[in-house]
């Protein structure tokens, strides 16, 4: 693996880039054709590059099913609690909604906007208010245009599919869920007005009553 990063770097492959067949990278490491194919299955399932039946294997974008597998994994052997994620969650999305207000384009406003209309239409059905939440974060993480951001929102999508329904439910009344809803609307229209101030304003706000709600239902 190590020499397939290296070669990588060395010349300077970009995304979409072709690496050398297996059986040339063997050749130019004087390694077996195997070894190099377990390299390239293991960098494919880092999402490092990528690879396919019947073409070579290419620089890939690294994909935020791995850190959320990583982010998983930590909860659920205790090595991280869901407050301290939550806690990391914060941090990071109080910054990319600052910058989503100062770079999003027109259309990524209208989208943002539009996940929180959806979430107001499927109000009765908790799993598509869910998926359509956890849409609105990482569209905000596009429009902030630091992929790192995008990739780190990106990684709680599993997490948050665990603890989601818990505080949704722990709300207790339509009235509780709808102030989560009426929230993730001041934070889109921020957005859509270029005002980074309001935005994080909300958004901070927004994560607190997510915290509250969780500790209401027992969840650390």
């Amino acid at each position: 693996m190590t020499a397939v990063k290296v070669y990588i770097r060395e010349h300077g492959l970009q995304v979409g880039d072709e690496l050398p067949s297996e059986g040339a990278f063997a050749e130019q490491v004087s390694v077996s054709r195997t070894i190099v194919r377990e390299a390239y299955r293991s960098l494919a399932a880092l999402t490092l590059i990528d690879i396919g039946n019947g073409r070579r294997a290419r620089v890939a974008t690294p994909k935020a099913d791995v850190l959320a597998m990583i982010t998983d994994h930590a909860v659920h052997t205790d090595q991280a609690t869901i407050q301290q994620i939550f806690d990391v969650r914060r941090t990071i999305e109080r910054r990319t909604v600052v910058l989503a207000a100062l770079r999003r384009t027109d259309k990524e406003a209208s989208e943002i906007i539009g996940l929180v209309d959806a979430m107001q239409i499927d109000f009765a059905d908790p799993q598509k208010v869910m998926e359509h939440d956890i849409a609105f974060h990482e569209a905000i993480g596009v429009a902030s245009r630091n992929p790192m951001f995008s990739l780190l929102v990106g990684s709680f999508h599993l997490v948050t599919r665990h603890t989601w329904p818990i505080g949704w439910a722990s709300r207790g009344s339509n009235e509780t869920r709808q102030e989560s809803i009426d929230g993730h609307m001041i934070i889109a229209q921020a957005i859509a007005n270029g005002d980074p101030a309001k935005g994080e304003q909300a958004m901070v706000e927004h994560f607190d009553l997510t915290v509250r709600a969780l500790l209401a239902a027992g969840v650390y």
